[in-house]
């Protein structure tokens, strides 16, 4: 046990000692006192296990019961909302020169818990992921207790070998029975991967020359996009100016007719047109972008052809649903971002690629050679981190495969399909209830929707009526966050006012669950 807010009483005692020999040496009389006492600290470690180990069951007590047990109870509070200072001023996050005794550090646990928001409760709505799942949580677990780096079999010879399984089980359900791929710190590196790849396989001077190698590059996108695509863009040296939106529809979704006009505008101009990127799931609409189509006109110019499944990427495990993809399989690079859907814990972000030449690997590699050594007595072919610009690299496949283990496939499945049918749920419903108005039909869990006041109903044709409504969705977040009942998202959208977007991803959400969300959006905005 820790003796005071300095440490070990084991430690102490040999520092006192230390300090006392190094009082009393006497020049001349042999070997120093208080070296021999730094030996003698090298003999036992600087870390108490026991007292670490009781403090990690303590702590683990605390995840159980108010992260866990607590986060994911409908009775407490999604937020207990402070303002920074306030908070601040809570925490106590300044940090000292000593420490802290462990019921303090315990406490400190308990307050980080407390004032974060719960994004595992199912009254969490607010983005595109939520949820908990006990099995990816023990993944989790046991990633940072391992503590390795997934760059060599050497010292991630599990994880190595589970990732390829891992994604070899993603991309089948894309369509393809070989190819390439791996795990991203998130979408958008996905995505920066695959238009890096892209730029490699048509200019593969470009790694070594640089730009200096390189035309005017065009790349094309939908409007509805992900902006990953334009930082993208800018962060590889292509410039944002360089990436042509595509006109969608009403629904969000990419004109094939569009694409093709911009594609021969980029070559008037100049531009060497190399990339087309779709996107499964917008991030606002949900809208899916039409794969067959755009397919034809990637292979008709020669393009590479990406597909930002990020969101929407998990549907191809619902026989139901997975129509809205169809056409996946022609396509060069898949980004698809399990954690989403699937709640399997940030981050779990998969870059998938149909090539099987090693075109990843020749892009990115640097072939370091204190890592990659070409002499080592396995085959390094399984030294795949230099397949990234990582070094390091956090294992993230344990908690999806632990998660596959034990759901299966079927299960899953139910989970995707349990989705739809609770925003089918909702939109039903908003359809029975008096000031609710969808902003369109939803076609994935997107439930995207109006809530008009008492104060503006029948009221349309005033000239002020869109600018009034769009206030009201902030009004309503603003109460909710600070009565901590529940979070949900808003945004406008192009010329249309501010809206909620709804997305319902636990399995822990229940029917009660959806009717509380309704009514606490009346609740809260009657009066506005």
């Amino acid at each position: 046990m820790y003796s005071s807010r300095h440490g070990p009483k084991w430690l102490l005692q040999i520092l006192s000692c230390s300090r006392k020999q190094k009082a009393s040496a006497v020049p001349g009389t042999g070997p120093c006192p208080a070296v021999m006492a730094e030996v003698d600290l090298l003999d036992v470690p600087s870390l108490d296990k026991a007292a670490g180990e009781e403090f990690l069951q303590e702590a683990f007590g605390v995840i159980l019961e108010e992260a866990v047990r607590r986060g994911t109870d409908v009775t407490e509070k999604v937020c207990d909302w402070k303002e920074p200072e306030d908070l601040r001023h809570l925490l106590d996050l300044e940090l000292r020169g000593h420490g802290e005794p462990q019921p303090q550090v315990l406490q400190r646990c308990r307050d980080i818990i407390r004032y974060s928001v719960k994004t595992c409760h199912p009254r969490f709505f607010n983005q595109l992921f939520s949820g908990l799942d006990y099995h990816a949580l023990a993944g989790r677990m046991i990633t940072e207790t391992l503590n390795t780096s997934q760059y060599t079999y050497e010292i991630a010879p599990v994880f190595v070998l589970m990732e390829e399984v891992v994604l070899q089980k993603l991309r089948e359900l894309v369509g393809w029975g070989s190819g390439d791929g791996i795990f991203c710190p998130g979408g958008s590196i996905s995505n920066m991967y695959a238009m890096n790849v892209a730029r490699y396989h048509r200019f593969p001077d470009c790694k070594r020359r640089g730009l200096w190698a390189l035309p005017r590059l065009a790349v094309f996108t939908s409007e509805e996009c992900h902006y990953s695509i334009q930082k993208g863009a800018a962060f590889l040296g292509i410039g944002t100016d360089n990436v042509y939106l595509v006109g969608a529809d009403e629904r969000g979704k990419m004109i094939p007719a569009e694409l093709e006009k911009q594609i021969s505008q980029a070559q008037i101009e100049g531009a060497v047109p190399f990339f087309v990127s779709v996107t499964c799931g917008t991030t606002v609409l949900g809208a899916f972008d039409p794969l067959m189509a755009v397919a034809d006109v990637c292979e008709r110019h020669g393009l590479w052809f990406h597909v930002d499944a990020a969101w929407g990427g998990s549907v191809l495990l619902s026989q139901k649903h997975r129509h809205l993809l169809d056409g996946i399989e022609r396509a060069n690079s898949v980004a698809w971002n399990p954690h989403k859907m699937l709640t399997t814990g940030l981050q779990c972000s998969a870059f998938l690629l149909r090539d099987t030449s090693g075109l990843l690997h020749r892009c990115h590699s640097a072939g370091a050679t204190y890592l990659f050594q070409p002499d080592k007595f396995y085959n390094v072919a399984w030294d795949t981190g230099d397949k990234t610009v990582q070094c390091g690299r956090k294992v993230d496949c344990l908690k999806l495969w632990l998660l596959w283990k034990a759901v299966g496939t079927e299960g899953l499945e139910k989970r995707v399909d349990r989705a739809f049918a609770c925003t089918r749920y909702l939109a039903e419903e908003i359809k029975k209830r008096e000031g609710f108005q969808l902003v369109m039909e939803p076609e994935f869990i997107n439930l995207c929707f109006w809530f008009v006041p008492p104060s503006l109903r029948g009221k349309q044709a005033q000239a002020n009526y869109w600018e009034r409504l769009g206030k009201v969705a902030p009004v309503i977040k603003e109460r909710m966050m600070k009565a901590g009942s529940m979070l949900v998202g808003y945004q406008p959208h192009g010329s249309k006012a501010n809206f909620f977007r709804q997305i319902v991803t636990s399995p822990l959400v229940t029917r009660q669950d959806l009717d509380f969300f309704l009514d606490e959006i009346e609740r809260l905005g009657r009066d506005l």
